[in-house]
């Protein structure tokens, strides 16, 4: 089995089996470094870390348009609904969401804040994915925290993906720490470049062990 993971600038992904296809923090509109368009994508189920602008994005149109579940926190998809989107999967850090056909996706912690428009979106998560016979760690906005390592000894991800862009989230240097915790063979570099305030030397992330895999948006990865 493969996974073809494709970024899409930021903090967000297309991940796809061949047959199920995940949109993860779909931000395009507004997004500087978006290869494509929120109409262009293609997806079975759209999944969230948090509710901050620039991962909640394009959610609800490109829920919509999918007939796609909405995967997330309680109060992100009670406002999902809202909206007038009736497909929601809502979960919390500890708890897993069956996909079916091996897939899942897991929620774990994650420290930084999470809201949409100034409403509160419940607590932010990290998100395990399993997909095309691999596991997928999605970091979201978090700062280092020591159970990274405990995340990694569980689940054990092929790939993490790790922001990296300093201010909102960890720097290269912490950024680095946490890739060493995780233990993952590759880690991914996110959430950084797409504005100044957020504009780092990628070079400058550099774990003890991990291959780094530099993606460009649109870049499709076969794992």
């Amino acid at each position: 089995m493969t996974l073809d993971l494709t970024w899409l600038g930021h903090s967000g992904f297309l991940m796809s089996d061949g047959e199920m296809t995940i949109a993860v923090d779909p931000f395009l509109s507004g997004n500087p470094m978006a290869p494509m368009a929120a109409g262009d994508v293609r997806c079975t189920h759209v999944a969230l870390t948090h509710g901050h602008e620039d991962h909640f994005g394009d959610t609800i149109e490109i829920a919509k348009a999918n007939a796609a579940p909405v995967i997330g926190a309680f109060e992100i998809t009670n406002f999902v609904q809202e909206q007038g989107h009736e497909l929601v999967e809502p979960g919390n850090p500890g708890g897993c969401i069956d996909l079916g056909s091996g897939n899942w996706i897991a929620f774990t912690q994650a420290f930084h804040s999470s809201s949409y428009q100034g409403r509160y979106m419940g607590m932010p998560c990290g998100l395990i994915l399993r997909i095309g016979g691999k596991t997928i760690y999605h970091c979201g906005d978090t700062g280092l925290f020591s159970d990274m390592a405990l995340i990694g000894e569980i689940y054990k991800p092929d790939v993490a993906l790790i922001p990296i862009g300093d201010r909102f989230t960890m720097g290269p240097g912490l950024a680095s720490r946490a890739a060493d915790l995780i233990g993952a063979p590759v880690v991914v570099p996110i959430h950084y470049d797409t504005w100044p305030p957020i504009h780092v030397d990628v070079a400058d992330f550099k774990p003890a062990s991990a291959e780094v895999r530099v993606l460009t948006p649109g870049e499709g990865w076969v794992i």
